[in-house]
């Protein structure tokens, strides 16, 4: 019975941490219908990835009715984790509708639970459940959920506080811990990758400078062998992904992604928008101060953020007068020191939303490529969450900051302190107008919204050997160019089409976009194919001889691919049977 009891008293923080985190997907999880966003294309991506598994292409690249039905390597290049999440509700029977919403409120729910996670370890079972609720009901979480419907930022939430978690115990813990904790590291690094590109772009140089610290502190410098072996493996594991999307970019209109409206010199934030503003709406990001929506930290969470300074501030001052040298004493208290860290790196990256942080833009180029400067406000609460979770130790002992050691008092401040923010926030969790419209899956997947989801986002990796966009959906799959005869057994795939033809000597025009990796076979043998300068929509084109034939044309894996392919397959044997390695010795140390 104690011991049972003991178990239920381990678990309530956690269940306190889901219940605010459903409370914060509650539209999402018990409203039927759906809401507008701004990337209204996750029912697509969805229903591409399951056309991709039902046809058994896997990994998924080429996804067949984006590009107004041109095709698309979609997959190639946009992060693939969610939507492998996704196909888990869809094997359980939810329609499309209900497993975008469900996916969002999941991903709401897990990074509540891994910064629980992360910050128990520093702050205790309480400070953990503060700082899950501050990560939970940050406003701009429910901005990229409720307003933008970014699936894939919102899911890289989840893994910035597990990836701090594992490299802090991989340096810290001892050896018969290490396996584990590499293994951790490793698919919580790999679950980032899958999860959103530029997030790595911006969470990467924090991580390290964090691996320094613990480094530096425990002297154990040969674990960072240790930690490049994580690294690496992370990198295979995502290698099937990963490799292809960095080296066949240039085979795309990508860099036009960083031009015009995308142009990161357009989107700066203001002080105002950053800490003053209450402005809330679903609009979208525009050049100067009036944008449609909001890019606030939010009040309780960055005047929280003060509070742990100001308090740390009081906290050095009396270790110089008691001991002098207060270098020393910083290194050996390792909760200062990554509180200190942390507090500075969330206003920093708060700095990084600013105009004023330009230079540094102009001094790394590749940061153009996050597009919008206030996607640091990703780094932002997840630092301040993590520090908010020092709060109640404020009252902890009779050397604190108020000389406060009620635990009743401690609880009260922090409590309320929760309750002020969720009430501050309620509100911003919640779709355009407080409801959802009534929508089904065969609806959204049929007419006009059907179209518009065609079209959707296609100069996101549009092949470069498109010159203009198409701007209606094509009407047939194949033509006969400069010939008459006929097409029968026209069929298609995700990723391939075949059909027989019969007609004299002729061109045909296959109505997919070119890329590298389509190869067209003509009973069986594989013919040229090329694209005449007058055909701006860069379709496939190949000549024909005169009779009865058997074409078939599929978009096979290019050398960089296979390669990596078979990188991941390698890296997730090894893992495999590492776990397994792993299991087995826990037993033993069981028995």
């Amino acid at each position: 019975m104690f011991n049972r009891l003991r178990r239920v008293v381990k678990a309530f923080p956690l269940l306190v941490v889901i219940i605010f985190a459903i409370l914060a997907a509650r539209t999402l999880i018990f409203q039927p219908g759906y809401f507008n966003m701004h990337d209204d294309l996750q029912m697509m991506r969805q229903l591409e990835m399951e056309k991709c598994f039902i046809d058994t292409q896997i990994p998924c690249r080429w996804v067949p009715d984006m590009g107004f039905g041109y095709g698309f390597p979609l997959f190639n290049f946009y992060p693939p984790l969610p939507y492998l999440a996704g196909e888990v509700f869809r094997i359980l029977g939810f329609s499309f509708v209900t497993t975008v919403k469900l996916n969002f409120a999941l991903s709401i729910i897990l990074s509540g639970v891994t910064m629980y996670l992360f910050s128990r370890k520093f702050f205790g079972r309480f400070g953990g459940v503060v700082s899950a609720i501050f990560y939970i009901w940050a406003p701009y979480h429910a901005v990229d959920v409720y307003v933008r419907g970014a699936m894939n930022e919102s899911w890289a939430l989840v893994w910035f506080p597990l990836i701090f978690l594992y490299s802090y115990k991989l340096v810290t813990e001892k050896e018969e811990k290490l396996r584990t904790n590499l293994i951790c590291l490793t698919l919580s690094y790999f679950a980032l990758f899958i999860s959103h590109n530029l997030m790595v772009l911006i969470f990467t140089p924090f991580f390290l400078v964090w691996i320094m610290i613990h480094l530096s502190m425990e002297g154990k410098w040969r674990r960072v062998y240790h930690l490049i072996i994580s690294g690496l493996w992370a990198v295979g594991l995502a290698a099937f992904f990963t490799l292809p999307a960095i080296a066949e970019n240039k085979y795309t209109h990508v860099r036009e992604q960083l031009q015009g409206y995308f142009d990161f010199t357009a989107h700066f934030v203001s002080l105002k928008q950053l800490l003053f503003s209450r402005f809330w709406g679903y609009g979208g990001s525009i050049w100067g101060p009036n944008d449609g929506m909001s890019f606030q930290i939010g009040y309780v969470l960055w005047v929280a953020s003060l509070l742990v300074g100001i308090f740390i501030i009081f906290r050095v001052i009396r270790e110089i007068k008691e001991i002098g040298d207060i270098g020393v004493k910083i290194k050996r208290n390792r909760l200062l020191l990554v509180t200190c860290y942390l507090l500075l790196v969330g206003w920093f990256a708060a700095f990084m939303t600013h105009t004023r942080s330009i230079f540094v833009y102009k001094l790394i180029p590749v940061l153009g490529y996050v597009q919008f400067p206030w996607r640091f406000l990703t780094i932002t609460i997840f630092a301040f969450s993590f520090v908010a979770g020092l709060l109640p130790s404020l009252f902890h002992s009779k050397k604190s900051l108020l000389n406060l050691a009620y635990a009743p008092f401690r609880m009260v401040f922090t409590s309320l302190l929760i309750l002020l923010l969720v009430i501050v926030s309620w509100n911003y969790f919640k779709p355009e107008h407080g409801r959802m419209g009534r929508l089904t899956d065969s609806e959204k997947f049929s007419g006009a919204a059907w179209e518009l989801q065609q079209g959707g986002g296609i100069i996101d990796y549009l092949p470069l050997t498109v010159e203009m966009a198409p701007v209606s959906a094509r009407m047939e799959p194949v033509e006969f160019i400069d010939a008459t005869g006929e097409f029968s057994n026209i069929v298609e795939g995700t990723n391939w089409i075949k059909f027989n033809s019969n007609a004299s000597e002729a061109t045909i025009r296959i109505n997919v976009f070119d890329f590298p990796g389509w190869k067209v076979f003509v009973d069986g043998q594989e013919v040229d194919k090329f694209i005449p300068k007058n055909d701006k929509l860069g379709r496939m084109w190949f000549n024909l001889a005169a009779g009865e034939h058997s074409i078939y044309a599929k978009f096979e894996n290019t050398s960089i691919r296979r390669f990596s392919n078979l990188l991941s397959i390698f890296s997730w044997t090894l893992l495999l049977l590492s776990a397994v390695l792993q299991f087995n010795s826990w037993k033993k140390s069981r028995m």
